[in-house]
C-alpha cells in the first residue's frame, strides 16, 4: 500500500548535536501509528519535520496529501470563544468542514459561546482536535495528545480519533509516553531511541515475529561483554533483551527459535516489546519499509 508519510535518510541537527539521524520509514494509508521513545529521542523533531515546521539537515520527508498538526501544548487563543475559534479556522482553510466541526462539538456538549480559556483541559484538547479534523487532512499528526488529561478525557479524545479513522481513510501519527493508551487504537509502531529509528512496522506482525522466553538459569551461557546473559540453542533467533535472576533467565528474541524443552515461550505484549527495545538501543526491528510499496 502506498505510504502517506515517508522519510528517507532523515537527519536534523541542532548546532553540534543530532536530534534525529539516518531515519528512514514509511507509514501506509489508513494506519494509526504510535510514535514511542524516551524524552529527547527525537519524536517531536520527526513530527515537526513531517509537517514542514522544521527543515531537515540531511535526507528528506514527504507527506502525500494534506496534513494537520496538533502540538503538545494545544495552542489556542484563550480569549476567543469556541465559535470565534471555529470562524478563524474557517477563514484560514479552504478544505474546512464546518458542519462536521459543529456536529462534533455539539455531540461533546462544548458550548460555542464559552471562551476557550474557561474550558477544561479535556474540552480544550477536543477543540484543538476538532480544528485539525475540520481541515479534512489525509495525515493527522498529534504530539502527546493525551498529556495532562484525566482518564475520562483521555478516553474521549481517543474515541474521537478512532471514529474519524473509521469514517474515512485517515492516517494518524501520535506520540505518547504511555504505551497502554495505544494498545487498543494503534496498529503501527515506530520506536525512536537516542535520535535513531529502532523499530518500524505493523504491530501485529512485530508481535508475531517475537517470542518471550523464560527458563531455568542454566539455560543461559556465560555473560556477554555488557554483562547480559547469553543463551544458546536458539537457532537463528536474535536476542533483543535479556535479564537474569539467581534462578531464572528471561529473554525477548526476534525470529523463530529452536527451543530446548525447558524454555517456556509466549507471545509478548506491546509494552513488553517496546521496553525491551528501549533497554537495548543496539537492537533494531525495521520490517516496515519492505512491507510498504512506494
Amino acid at each position: 500500500m502506498r505510504p502517506v508519510l515517508e522519510a528517507a535518510g532523515l537527519g536534523v541537527r541542532y548546532r553540534r548535536a543530532w536530534a534525529l539521524r539516518d531515519c528512514s520509514l514509511a507509514v501506509p494509508a489508513g494506519r494509526v501509528a504510535a510514535l514511542v521513545g524516551p524524552n529527547g529521542a527525537g519524536k517531536t523533531t520527526l513530527m515537526l519535520a513531517a509537517v514542514g515546521l522544521l527543515r531537515p539537515s540531511r535526507g528528506g520527508v514527504r507527506v502525500r496529501g494534506e496534513v494537520a498538526f496538533v502540538a503538545q501544548d494545544k495552542p489556542l487563543y484563550e480569549s476567543f470563544t469556541v465559535a470565534e475559534t471555529l470562524a478563524f479556522g474557517r477563514r484560514m482553510n479552504t478544505r474546512w468542514d464546518d458542519r462536521a466541526a459543529l456536529d462534533r462539538l455539539g455531540t461533546l456538549g462544548i458550548p460555542l459561546d464559552r471562551k476557550v480559556g474557561r474550558l477544561s483541559g479535556g474540552q480544550q484538547a477536543q477543540v484543538a482536535l476538532t480544528l485539525a479534523l475540520a481541515r479534512r487532512p489525509d495525515l493527522l499528526v498529534l504530539d502527546e495528545p493525551l498529556a495532562n488529561l484525566d482518564p475520562l478525557a483521555r478516553h474521549d479524545v481517543m474515541r474521537t480519533i478512532m471514529a474519524e479513522v473509521a469514517r474515512r481513510e485517515l492516517t494518524v501519527l501520535l506520540s505518547s509516553h504511555v504505551v497502554s493508551d495505544l494498545e487498543e487504537t494503534c496498529d503501527w509502531l515506530i520506536v525512536l531511541n537516542g535520535g535513531r529509528l529502532q523499530v518500524s512496522g505493523g504491530i501485529e506482525e512485530l508481535l508475531d515475529g517475537h517470542v518471550a522466553l523464560t527458563g531455568p538459569v542454566e539455560l543461559a551461557g556465560g555473560g556477554s561483554p555488557d554483562g547480559k546473559p547469553v543463551a544458546g540453542g536458539l537457532g537463528g533467533a536474535a536476542v533483543v533483551s535479556a535479564s537474569r535472576t539467581p534462578r531464572q533467565v528471561a529473554l525477548l528474541v526476534r525470529g523463530a527459535p529452536v527451543l530446548d524443552p525447558r524454555w517456556r515461550a509466549r507471545r509478548p505484549g506491546l509494552e513488553e516489546l517496546v521496553m525491551a527495545y528501549l533497554r537495548s538501543p543496539e537492537s533494531a526491528a525495521l520490517p516496515g519499509l519492505a512491507g510498504v510499496g512506494a
